[in-house]
């Protein structure tokens, strides 16, 4: 997994930030984190739900692939899921758009560059009273 300079070379926040929801996932399904570390002491890794990768992008959504078996891939929002975008390995990106104005935040995805991915019309959507729903195929 390449890392720009100047970050660290973690690459779990999302676990670390919910100590991987205590072993089982809020959807109850397994899950891959991508890593260059590893947790070797982990309190829930009991559960067998994690599973950890090290070795980039394409052997994590193949891992998460195996898992799955005929059932569909989810990637997180953020750095993983523009990686994935970037290196062609998404068909599909769901938005949950919720209209609020922030005064800072982080891209959707991050470092991906625009003239390499682009996204269809929207084949799905579904407005709510808080929240619009929206699924774009990836174009190739």
């Amino acid at each position: 997994m390449d890392v720009p300079a100047g970050l660290p070379r973690r690459g779990r926040t999302l676990f670390d930030i919910t100590d991987g929801w205590g072993g089982q996932h809020p959807l109850g399904v397994p899950f891959v984190v991508l890593t260059h570390d590893p947790p070797t002491d982990w309190t829930h890794a009991h559960t067998g739900n994690a599973h950890f990768v090290t070795d980039g992008i394409e052997a994590a959504i193949r891992r998460a692939g195996e898992i799955a078996g005929e059932g569909t891939v989810g990637v997180a929002a953020g750095t993983i899921a523009g990686h994935a975008l970037a290196a062609g390995l998404v068909d599909e990106v769901a938005i949950d758009l919720v209209p609020i104005v922030m005064g800072s935040g982080h891209r959707y995805f991050a470092d991906v560059d625009p003239a390499a991915v682009r996204l269809g019309d929207p084949t799905v959507i579904i407005p709510t009273p808080r929240v619009t729903h929206l699924r774009f195929p990836v174009l190739r």
